[in-house]
């Protein structure tokens, strides 16, 4: 029993370590665009319309979407600047409300991070909880329950 105990605590231990470097892998990859083109779809795509309601530059006709990408597209052009630049100097202009995805650093990536890990943590406490009611059963009578019921059959 105590032998399956430890193997079990092994189980969690390796899935949140699996889960937590997947959240790592996933926050951190990058591959960036090639083409200038490329670039600027890709940074209005992450670029919420102030005007809008939900929907990214990239998809918005509106006015203001219109000169957002304006924007992105003359600062590609220019070169001067990384994708990360860019979006930042359209953050400072518009505020934080025009990002679509969250920042992958600080507090902005615990909001995202915290309720997953939340999630795995749960349900592995329900599983363990679980296993721990469930009852096990063993094809063995106690010599007690025998008699027990030896003497209710004889009463009857």
């Amino acid at each position: 029993m105590a032998t399956r105990s430890v193997h079990n605590k092994w189980s969690w231990m390796l899935l949140v370590i699996l889960a937590a470097a997947l959240l790592v892998f996933g926050s951190t990859r990058t591959s960036g665009p090639q083409t200038q083109s490329d670039r600027i779809d890709a940074i209005t795509k992450v670029l919420a319309c102030p005007t809008c309601q939900g929907e990214s530059v990239y998809v918005s006709r509106a006015s203001a979407a219109e000169s957002i990408r304006a924007e992105v597209a003359r600062q590609v052009a220019s070169g001067q600047k990384t994708d990360d630049e860019i979006i930042a100097y359209i953050e400072a202009r518009f505020g934080s409300r025009v990002l679509l995805v969250p920042r992958s650093t600080g507090l902005d990536a615990m909001i995202w991070v915290l309720p997953v890990f939340v999630l795995i943590c749960a349900t592995g406490t329900l599983v363990f909880a679980f296993r721990r009611w469930r009852v096990e059963t063993t094809d063995q009578v106690s010599e007690e329950d025998a008699q027990l019921v030896e003497r209710a059959l004889r009463e009857k």
